[in-house]
């Protein structure tokens, strides 16, 4: 019987995973837990001649026959200006890094012949996007240049296997509205609202969705909604619902590769939380009869657990229980 406890990697560059297989490298990645993707990291100083500057932005500039100003970290302040010896007060903020290093040399011209000027970024801190919900590495990142919807998930470790598959971005209207033909404003006429389609950018049906995300962006991951085909089957886990709100126990059934040998279908029970209730409330759903035709086949909710125990248990009952209480670290799959 497969094991309950491992989760299926789900790549962000490999698109949802089909229930009725799993890749080479997806079934390995179930041999251990997943790893989290290390999080972003300066590699130290370096020269990105379009990197466009902005406050806080920490540089550091290299100019021969100019050691007054070379190789000193210099903070751009909040109105964007630095301040250097010889060649006084700068506005960098907005500059590109080549335009800065032309600007500084105008300068330096003045007192040094032919002068040569490197900006390097030692630190990145001006153009901030906070990623939140179902991604390995969620916080604030940095963008170093261009960064597009994908490449920002990325950089934040990838989505988790539990994720849905939308994510919604807000963005400040100061930045200008979300170029989406789909996106909104707040009610108060302040942000940007929209809502895109992951699965759909990942499978290349909506490439343009892939739109460039701005400095101070928020994106928003949820967690997708799933229901859960545990015990006896062939393929245990959770199964996100993808654009579907329900999907049946006949269909649960299929998706999990059908029975075992030593599965009791006529003891099967579904799970489901009650509102106002604690715990989960069991009933008693015959799988035999349904398989049969012999009853109406019965629709599953989000969060909801098909249970199938074991023929030679002497409680089903217990084994419900107990199964409900051990739910975290089941494996997950991709409803098609």
């Amino acid at each position: 019987m497969p094991s309950f406890g491992q989760n299926v990697a789900i790549p962000l560059s490999s698109g949802p995973v089909p229930p009725s297989s799993v890749s080479k490298a997806n079934a390995a990645a179930t041999s251990q837990p997943a790893q989290p993707a290390p999080p972003q990291q300066n590699s130290g100083p370096e020269r990105v001649p379009g990197y466009v500057l902005g406050p806080e932005d920490q540089i550091i500039i290299r100019a021969f026959h100019a050691e007054e100003i070379s190789d000193k970290p210099v903070e751009i302040a909040g109105d964007g200006y630095i301040n250097l010896a010889l060649v006084g007060r700068v506005k960098a903020a907005g500059l590109t890094v080549v335009k800065l290093e032309f600007e500084l040399s105008n300068r330096l011209a003045t007192y040094v012949e032919q002068p040569q000027v490197a900006v390097l970024v030692s630190e990145y801190r001006s153009q901030p996007v906070s990623v939140i919900g179902a991604v390995r590495n969620p916080g604030v990142i940095q963008l170093k240049g261009r960064k597009t919807l994908v490449d920002v998930i990325a950089l934040a470790g990838g989505l988790i296997p539990e994720a849905g598959n939308s994510v919604t971005i807000t963005r400040d209207l100061s930045n200008g509205p979300i170029p989406m033909a789909g996106a909104s404003d707040d009610p108060a006429g302040k942000i940007s609202v929209a809502r895109i389609n992951l699965r759909k950018i990942m499978d290349a049906q909506a490439p343009a969705d892939n739109i460039v995300i701005d400095a101070n962006d928020v994106l928003t991951i949820p967690r997708g909604q799933m229901v859960y085909v545990v015990g006896e089957v062939q393929r245990p886990g959770g199964y996100l619902l993808s654009e579907r709100d329900t999907v049946s126990v006949l269909q649960a059934l299929s998706l999990a590769g059908g029975l075992t040998a030593n599965a009791a279908p006529k003891k099967a029970k579904i799970l489901r939380d009650k509102p106002g209730k604690a715990g989960r409330v069991e009933t008693a759903s015959n799988l035999r009869k349904i398989l049969s035709g012999n009853s109406p086949d019965v629709e599953l909710r989000p969060d909801d657990i098909l249970f199938v125990p074991d023929s030679l248990s002497k409680s089903a009952g217990r084994n419900a229980l107990q199964v409900a209480m051990n739910m975290a670290g089941v494996a997950i799959w991709r409803i098609p």
